[in-house]
């Protein structure tokens, strides 16, 4: 069985293929990870897909056809040609596969490293992907240990020392536009995740803020938590007129913000599109300053230099859990093949003593104890031979030897 993940992220895709790629609901999910597990060469599939990366990481017996499977499904997806789609993604398999995704869990493969939201994506796609039976033990593994790696990268490093996201970025791009945000008036359209935190951000910058979503009780949910006000989301075309500054992350499938409601104003507007798919779209250039996800580079740049020196600290954190987890799946591997080892030999020491007796070398009335000393014998023989299984499972020796004892295993009658 092989690990195999596929993934295209901020690295190798523009905003437009990430874009075409997205699967923003959990409907769209389920319907994704349906198909993946249809093909014979998956058994286990987990589906990863935020604003900076869609990835499938799953688990496969033949890593050629389940590659070609899920790109051929993507392109059904996105309309975008096979040869594009395996042209721009990064293609991981076994170890490879382990290493993305722990670079991935402790924010190293982030546009933003050291971004405190990736973690919680991550456990909400596994967990979404593992209540449906979608993927069992092989990826929750494999997933267990991405997460005990990245609380270990958390605790041993600097590279969450100050906490950042996507969110956090676009707020401080904001305040290097505008000198005082002070008493502005934000509107933030959507209550997820992103829109929180940057709510938050606002707030404690003294901003005046208010919160639009399609579902009002949820706005008046995340107005409470934060602090804010609450407008209708009927109100949009209005609204996007009178606020100066705008943030929006919704998981709407169509923009919401079009050339339709967009009327001219004789001030400037700052807009932050958090969405993918993006929220905004529009072709009049109305005073209007629009930035994606993509355009938040020059921080990303800042970020990542001032924090290599705790990188290179997780990398190697990276490398050692990478080998204690291939260490726990030999041992796993092992296992059944040592048991059936010695249930074979308890049926030999059985058959030999019964034999024994039926040839009359030994008395009936001594069958226990001869079954018992065949027993031991045997196992006294195993013992040390298992163990060095065990314990020496990188000795070339030893993978030939247990090699060769699979085989004995499997082609016995």
């Amino acid at each position: 069985m092989h690990y195999l993940n596929i993934s295209f992220t901020h690295k190798n895709s523009t905003l437009e293929i990430r874009e075409k790629l997205t699967y923003p609901d959990n409907e769209h999910k389920r319907g994704c990870l349906t198909k993946i597990v249809s093909c014979n060469a998956i058994t286990e599939a987990i589906l990863i897909s935020t604003c900076n990366r869609m990835e499938v990481l799953c688990s496969c017996n033949d890593i050629s056809a389940a590659t070609m499977h899920i790109l051929e499904m993507l392109e059904m997806r996105s309309g975008i040609s096979i040869e594009e789609l395996e042209g721009r993604a990064d293609i991981f398999d076994d170890s490879s596969a382990i290493h993305h995704l722990f670079s991935v869990a402790t924010s190293l493969d982030s546009m933003i490293i050291g971004e405190t939201q990736i973690v919680g994506q991550l456990k909400d796609a596994f967990r979404f992907a593992y209540d449906n039976k979608f993927c069992g033990k092989k990826l929750a593994s494999a997933m267990k240990s991405a997460f005990k790696c990245a609380a270990k990268v958390r605790n041993a490093t600097d590279i969450s020392s100050k906490p950042v996201s996507t969110a956090s970025v676009a707020v401080n791009q904001l305040k290097s536009l505008v000198d005082d945000i002070t008493g502005k008036k934000v509107l933030i359209i959507g209550t997820g995740e992103m829109s929180e935190i940057t709510a938050k951000h606002l707030v404690n910058a003294g901003a005046d803020v208010y919160i639009m979503n399609r579902t009002k009780h949820k706005a008046e949910a995340l107005a409470k938590e934060c602090g804010t006000k609450v407008i209708d989301f009927s109100e949009l075309a209005t609204a996007v007129n009178e606020f100066e500054i705008l943030y929006t992350a919704t998981s709407a499938p169509e923009p919401i913000i079009t050339d339709a409601i967009i009327e001219a104003r004789d001030f400037d507007r700052y807009w932050f599109d958090l969405a993918l798919p993006r929220d905004i779209h529009y072709n009049k250039g109305e005073r209007i300053h629009l930035f994606v996800i993509d355009d938040l580079k020059l921080i990303v740049d800042d970020n990542l230099a001032s924090r290599e020196i705790a990188s290179r600290a997780a990398h190697g954190i990276i490398g050692r859990a990478i080998v204690e987890f291939f260490e726990w799946v030999s041992t796993q591997d092992l296992e059944p093949l040592i048991k059936e080892i010695y249930t074979r030999a308890d049926t030999a020491a059985k058959e030999e003593s019964e034999r024994a007796i039926n040839a009359g070398y030994i008395p009936k009335e001594y069958e226990a104890e001869a079954q018992k000393m065949c027993e031991q014998a045997l196992k006294r023989f195993l013992h040390e031979f298992t163990t060095n299984m065990r314990n020496a499972k990188e000795d070339t020796h030893t993978e030939l030897i247990s090699g060769a004892m699979a085989s004995m295993m499997k082609d016995k009658v």
